[in-house]
């Protein structure tokens, strides 16, 4: 869910907003996907992994066809 008051350009969202606003689905079986593209494109997540980000550690969500 995007916010007008928010800059979703660049604002991140910790595991705990992003929790909260997934938990906002009727449907919590729908399949979670990952788009860089607004998207008009989408893959499926099939990695979560905590990588080291300037300094902090972030948590990464991919997609892996391997």
């Amino acid at each position: 869910m995007i916010r007008d008051s928010e800059d979703w350009t660049t604002c991140g969202k910790s595991i705990r907003q992003l929790i909260q606003e997934l938990q906002t689905f009727e449907n919590q079986d729908l399949e979670v996907r990952i788009s860089v593209d607004g998207g008009e494109n989408h893959k499926p997540i099939s990695v979560l992994d905590k990588k080291a980000d300037k300094g902090n550690t972030v948590c990464v969500l991919s997609f892996s066809e391997n």
